[in-house]
């Protein structure tokens, strides 16, 4: 299929000119099923940071603030064979949209932004993002929702409470949606989750307990840093669940054998994986997603 826009300026015109073309391109894309195959994994690629205020990238505090240069990152990422789809907001969907990047892959809309970066109502994570109808609209595959926990946040109750309703109206509209719980709490002022794999085993009971039926739902989950945690952490569901995956930090040889050991469990089904493999640190973005790829 021709893609609307062949080119980003062709973009930002269709947008000021056709604001209807988004509708129109989402109308048209060639879907696919969430899993097509028995013992199928799946790899996302993640890009939903920027819509939280969330723009670094390890030490590089506006990695993510271009948005022409993450678009290019993106369609590179989404163009390498065993990609099987992305995690974004809305804005960005409707660019890929647009760019007619989105043809049979996955398509994952981020949910709840309002939680923005450093701000102190932060674990009052309010849903402003893609709402379930809006999803519908649109034709796309699957929601996301950010759950994180402070015991000594009020905040947290809000939002605990709107991810319940949140599932319960996926549910209704037959949509996969991937919860990412987290225990957390403030250090210096500033939000920490809490990677311990008792902290990780609890929030996956809890988010894996909301709303009337856990049918539809995913879990989205980190690794631990215990060597030969994950297994008993995966242990406190029999929802299915894909990795987050994170900063990968100077030793990637070893997040990435941690990946490939978790993959192994009967539970966990993927990878989500964005700024470690859009920003790689050799700047090389076909590699770092070949090489998560190949851990599948």
């Amino acid at each position: 299929m021709t893609p609307v826009a062949d080119s980003l300026s062709a973009l930002v015109r269709l947008r000021a000119e056709r604001p209807e073309a988004v509708a129109e391109a989402a109308a048209r894309r060639k879907r696919r099923r969430l899993v097509r195959h028995a013992d199928d994994r799946l790899m996302i690629v993640a890009a939903d940071h920027p819509a939280r205020g969330a723009l670094a990238v390890g030490d590089r505090s506006l990695a993510m603030a271009n948005r022409f240069e993450l678009l290019e990152r993106l369609r590179l990422a989404l163009s390498r064979p065993g990609v099987d789809g992305v995690l974004a907001s809305a804005d960005v969907l409707d660019d890929l949209l647009l760019l007619g990047a989105l043809e049979d892959k996955i398509v994952m809309g981020s949910m709840n932004r309002g939680g923005l970066a450093g701000a102190a109502f932060e674990l009052d994570d309010r849903f402003t993002g893609h709402r379930p109808e809006d999803l519908v609209r649109h034709g796309f595959d699957a929601g996301k929702l950010l759950l994180r926990i402070d015991h000594e946040d009020p905040g947290s109750l809000d939002t605990l409470h709107a991810a319940a309703r949140t599932i319960d109206a996926m549910a209704a509209h037959r949509l996969p949606v991937f919860v990412e719980p987290f225990l957390c709490r403030r250090v210096g002022g500033r939000l920490r989750n809490d990677l311990e794999p008792a902290a990780v085993a609890t929030s996956i009971a809890i988010a894996s307990g909301l709303a009337g039926t856990s049918a539809y739902t995913w879990l989205k989950v980190p690794v631990t840093d215990e060597p030969g945690a994950m297994a008993r952490v995966m242990e406190a569901s029999t929802l299915p669940a894909v990795l987050l995956g994170g900063d990968v930090g100077d030793d990637q040889d070893a997040v990435y054998g941690k990946w490939r050991d978790a993959l192994r469990l009967p539970t966990v089904r993927g990878l989500v994986v964005g700024r470690s493999l859009l920003y790689p640190a050799d700047g090389d973005v076909a590699h770092a997603v070949d090489t998560a790829v190949s851990l599948l």
